[in-house]
């Protein structure tokens, strides 16, 4: 028996090149390209798993999570981002997502992530270089100011350019 999996993701090629990968694993495998169409589907369809997209038009992939878990408290859910940083993935994780990739995920990982459980498999440690963790607080900080470039310089303590220089830059590597 094949299990229900919702994926989400505003792009999409990329939804339909990874619902072929994931029809080939064994799953059922229904897409929407936002959180509204999501959670009508969703609604309809009850699904064991589900792959989100973090960012897209609209409200965010974490919004959706806390509906989905209403709908089924069990549901897997894997968030998926091109902008993965600390701040996020404690939200996801808090929200009740079970897994957070970043992009680009191999498909085996994200199968692996679905089949699994935070208590099961714990994270590997490892310890960030000092500019990854300075990068992670900057975002973290710009994430608690929403967005406000002046508000979060004002509050590192730091030249508004600076800080857009730093945020400009790609995110530092581990």
């Amino acid at each position: 028996m094949s299990r229900e999996l919702l994926l989400v993701d505003d792009d999409e090629t990329f939804c339909m090149v990874l619902a072929r990968a994931l029809t080939r694993r064994g799953f059922n495998v229904r897409t929407a390209q936002n959180v509204a169409t999501a959670f009508a589907l969703a609604q309809q369809i009850m699904p064991d798993d589900a792959v989100l997209d973090l960012k897209m038009p609209g409200e965010t992939g974490l919004v959706l999570i806390g509906q989905l878990k209403q709908l089924n408290p069990a549901m897997n859910i894997v968030m998926l981002t091109g902008y993965a940083s600390i701040a996020t993935a404690i939200d996801a994780i808090k929200l009740g997502a079970t897994h957070y990739l970043a992009k680009p995920a191999e498909v085996d990982e994200i199968v692996r992530a679905l089949g699994s459980n935070r208590v099961d498999t714990p994270p590997a440690i490892v310890t960030p270089s000092l500019n990854r963790l300075e990068w992670e607080h900057i975002q973290r900080v710009l994430h608690e100011y929403e967005g406000n470039i002046s508000a979060t310089a004002r509050a590192l303590n730091m030249h508004r350019r600076t800080l857009q220089r730093k945020l400009f830059k790609h995110p530092v590597d581990k």
